[in-house]
């Protein structure tokens, strides 16, 4: 039988890695203009309650890519919010 923590990792790298493009592509331009502070900030209300969830059930999978999708997320919406200066 297969841990359930095994898919859960191999879902939390291809979910989480799904934002790097995008937080890349920022990093490269220096601008995050035409992206949807909205889409972003319900994303990271998500994932930060994943991370809560994941932390109640005790899910190692869970904890590190909801930490890392946070991380990203934050990275993006920072850059969302100096573009709008």
């Amino acid at each position: 039988m297969i841990n359930p923590e095994y898919i859960g990792f191999f879902a939390a790298m291809l979910t989480t890695s799904a934002f790097l493009p995008q937080a890349y592509k920022i990093w490269k331009s220096k601008t995050a203009d035409g992206l949807s502070l909205t889409m972003y900030l319900v994303m990271g209300t998500g994932t930060l309650s994943w991370l809560a969830y994941g932390i109640m059930i005790k899910s190692p999978s869970m904890i590190v890519a909801n930490v890392i999708s946070t991380l990203i997320i934050v990275f993006i919406i920072i850059f969302i919010l100096r573009s709008k200066k």
